[in-house]
């Protein structure tokens, strides 16, 4: 009877802790499907959109090569129920390279098709996409700290503002995150477990994730960091007991396997997954188009072609390679994806333009992707985070003092028993260490692949640290018994205590994430200035992506109708407008012929009869703000006319303080 009440007591346990992963989910699903029908598309959905069509449509992968297909391909599987028109007798299609962006204008905008449907549409399976994130987060923490405390860092996932943010666009960062942690939670199930199910398993997820996104192959280097760490932590902790003769054969058979293991789920993964995607998407791509768009493509890399008759010098070789895999049926979906590689390598080389920190630069340096963590996480989560890595870092030294053994004794015996934790610490190192070094730097987005690990790293602290409570000892002696049990209350008061912190700090988060809404990609906290005032550290996809054009319609429809309402003898509402936009969306496609599109160098649209100038932040900062040393700009493209009318409050990232502003992005100037 016991037995069968604990039995209902578990199960009840176990229903209740999916219950709440499904409310969680189930508000992060509302959150990101409330916000993608507000949003304009944004800047690279104007690229992403098109590309992912012409793989499923036409089978084709003549956009788009720097991004795995996976997430796109998957995005659009819904909009091919809407029979959009897809200009493939277009010049972007038919001979120009690459022109992703061409394409996607004329494809959402130029086409006859409903612009906005096509962009919600696509945006339906990246949401689940996301969902199935957080499921995977839970089912990996699941695993390490029980199903109850794994609702922590799905939750903390669930709710961030930047999860929901780009979780609902058609992008690949978040499908990325997707990918790490499939993939790790099926490599340490084999490590634990080396069936040749878990082996099929580890192999496919590494696959999925190698199709998300080229940060991914920094899997790559990790799983044999990984693997060497475990073949050396047993050869250093059986090497005395193994028969001194036979040392050498023994160990070095024993690397042989762990190394032919990994060798099949690198196989697995680029064999099952990577290999049929490419080949799927690459059969309506004519061989000699893809042969002279690589070569096209790649005319700069590496100091350009290899002469004719000269051996090919270096990294030089690689780009010489994947042209002439081109040239084979065989070996030209493996082409396209290694040409995706090149891209990615030669983009990041050449950094970007950004403004960061009052002052306009092409790289944001090492402290970049730090100080947008520290800015744009939410701070209750930050508290979690880093009161968390106090702990562990305190703990670590308490143990270093009192524990016994070498410090390598210990180092070995963390590694056994923590080796899930050693192995998403080590990737997060891998891959900050990685982007910290690399002069792309365009947003806190690059990171959420390493943000699920930080999650689970710091809610298994965080159990450790309240729910550690040892049982009082047994005794005869009366007044040791009470005093025991004092002891014990006291500690059961202390770890309630705990609890309450950490239930109000995730409430904060969940009010934080509420007052966000909708305009979640320009979320920063509030050491960052807040949604409205984050842009004054940085921008581009931090800040303003385009996101706001449909609200920019909007407001214009609410003037006009307000315009309508009112009796006046002056003139009122928006009959014309000039619009400096940055973003996937169209201005003219949505506010038709009161449209002018504008720049800087145009002068002031007054003195043409224009009143009303709408600018996106990341088009003004760019114009307005200081240079780096190296930069340089025309002065003509620095908005001389509109800061003589208004000139900027003093202050770091202040621009011409504006009459109105739209959503976040777009301010409003009446001239």
């Amino acid at each position: 009877m016991e037995s069968s009440s604990l039995y209902m007591l578990k199960k009840l346990s176990s229903v209740s802790a999916i219950s709440v992963l499904i409310f969680v989910c189930l508000v992060s699903f509302l959150f990101m499907l409330s916000a993608s029908r507000g949003d304009s598309a944004i800047t690279d959905e104007l690229a992403h959109i098109p590309a992912g069509y012409g793989y499923v449509h036409n089978l084709d992968y003549r956009l788009n090569p720097e991004h795995p297909p996976l997430i796109k391909a998957l995005a659009m599987l819904p909009v091919l129920l809407l029979q959009p028109n897809f200009p493939t007798q277009a010049s972007a299609w038919q001979s120009e390279v690459n022109s992703q962006w061409a394409m996607g204008a004329l494809f959402l905008y130029q086409s006859g098709n409903d612009a906005n449907a096509i962009v919600r549409v696509a945006r339906i399976m990246p949401i689940f996409i996301t969902i199935l994130a957080v499921i995977f987060i839970y089912i990996f923490a699941r695993r390490i700290m029980g199903k109850w405390w794994a609702l922590l860092p799905a939750t903390l996932f669930a709710l961030d503002p930047s999860v929901i943010a780009h979780g609902h666009y058609v992008t690949t960062d978040v499908g990325a995150a997707l990918g790490v942690v499939i993939a790790l939670y099926y490599f340490l199930r084999f490590i634990e477990s080396p069936t040749t199910k878990a082996l099929w398993a580890a192999g496919i997820a590494f696959g999925i994730a190698q199709a998300t996104k080229f940060s991914t192959p920094l899997l790559v280097p990790l799983f044999i960091f990984l693997i060497l760490v475990l073949w050396l932590r047993n050869l250093l902790l059986e090497w005395r007991s193994t028969d001194a003769a036979s040392r050498f054969t023994i160990f070095l058979r024993r690397l042989g396997r762990y190394a032919g293991r990994l060798a099949l789920i690198f196989v697995i993964g680029y064999g099952v997954i990577v290999y049929p995607l490419y080949f799927i998407f690459t059969a309506h791509y004519p061989m000699q188009k893809q042969t002279s768009d690589t070569a096209a493509i790649l005319g700069s890399f590496a100091g350009g072609p290899t002469a004719p008759g000269a051996m090919c010098r270096g990294t030089r070789c690689l780009a010489d390679v994947d042209i002439w895999m081109t040239k084979n049926p065989v070996t030209r979906p493996l082409a396209q994806y290694m040409l995706g590689v090149l891209m990615v390598l030669q983009r990041a080389d050449g950094g970007n333009t950004i403004y960061f920190l009052g002052a306009v630069r092409s790289s944001g340096g090492w402290i970049y992707f730090p100080v947008l963590f520290l800015l744009k996480e939410p701070i209750p989560t930050l508290i979690i985070i880093f009161f968390g890595l106090g702990l562990a870092v305190a703990w670590m030294i308490k143990a270093g003092i009192r524990g016994r053994g070498g410090i390598g004794r210990r180092i070995l015996d963390y590694i056994g028993a923590y080796f899930a934790e050693f192995s998403m610490t080590s990737f997060i190192v891998l891959y900050w260490g990685y982007s910290m070094r690399s002069p792309l730097n365009i947003g806190i987005r690059h990171l959420l692949p390493t943000v699920p690990l930080i999650y689970i790293l710091a809610a298994g602290v965080w159990k450790k640290w309240i729910a550690g409570i040892a049982m009082p000892n047994v005794s005869t002696d009366l007044a040791t018994m009470i005093a025991s049990a004092q002891n014990f209350a006291r500690r059961i008061a202390w770890s309630a205590g705990k609890y309450v912190l950490l239930i109000l700090l995730v409430v904060w988060l969940f009010l934080e994430t509420i007052f966000a809404a909708p305009h979640f990609l320009s979320y920063f906290n509030e050491f960052g200035g807040g949604v409205y005032g984050g842009y004054r550290y940085v921008t581009d996809s931090n800040y303003d992506w385009g996101q706001d054009l449909l609200r920019l319609k909007q407001w214009v429809d609410d003037q006009n109708a307000q315009c309508a309402l009112e009796e006046s003898a002056t003139p009122c509402g928006v009959s014309s407008i000039a619009v400096d936009y940055f973003g996937g969306g169209n201005p003219h496609y949505m506010l038709g012929n009161i449209e002018t599109d504008w720049s800087s160098s145009k002068g002031n649209p007054a003195d043409q009869g224009i009143h009303w100038f709408a600018v996106s932040i990341n088009q003004l900062q760019g114009g307005t703000e200081p240079l780096a040393p190296g930069q340089t700009r025309k002065p003509e493209d620095s908005y001389p006319w509109l800061t003589a009318l208004r000139p900027p409050t003093p202050g770091m990232g202040n621009v011409p303080p504006p009459d109105a502003r739209v959503g976040t992005s777009i301010f409003i100037y009446h001239l």
